[in-house]
């Protein structure tokens, strides 16, 4: 089991931040990224591939759905970029864009990638600090079940890095 401390970082002579790495095994993914969302103060900004409500007990993706509007109601800027598919038939557009509605009625922004373009990222980034980054998408099963590993890396630098580049999706 992981233990998850968002702490002040520490600097170095140079007066850089060292990053810190915490390896998400499994269920430990979702705990942290739900801490991580009720923590956040000024924003949040993650991309996934597949974001997954369902009405069953005690569902996962539902809490994180839940903490996102939390944190846009009590101020932060969150913002949610999802895959879309070219196949309109595709569970996944139908899937993802359930989630949407759910996020945007809470008054989280939302926005697709470009059809013909797969964004199969796994990713979020709280308060330009905290970077979540793996094999996680947002279902009960990856959440729950699946054998998953992702990281949450506390870098300033990072998240810098990985903002910019979802500000170009």
């Amino acid at each position: 089991m992981a233990i998850l401390c968002l702490t002040p970082l520490s600097t170095n002579a140079g007066g850089s931040h060292t990053a810190s790495t915490t390896l998400l095994r499994n269920q430990e993914y979702g705990d942290a990224l739900v801490k991580g969302l009720r923590d956040a103060r000024r924003s949040v900004i993650c991309s996934f591939y597949l974001f997954k409500v369902t009405e069953a007990r005690n569902n996962r993706p539902r809490t994180i759905v839940a903490e996102l509007i939390k944190a846009a109601r009590r101020g932060v800027d969150v913002t949610v970029i999802l895959e879309t598919s070219n196949d309109l038939k595709d569970k996944l557009n139908d899937e993802n864009r359930k989630t949407a509605a759910l996020l945007t009625k809470g008054g989280v922004k939302v926005f697709f990638d470009l059809p013909g373009v797969t964004s199969h990222l796994k990713t979020a980034v709280i308060d330009s600090r905290y970077v979540f980054i793996g094999s996680h998408n947002l279902t009960q099963s990856a959440l729950q079940y699946n054998n998953e590993l992702s990281v949450m890396i506390d870098s300033p630098e990072m998240a810098a890095e990985i903002k910019t580049y979802l500000n170009r999706l």
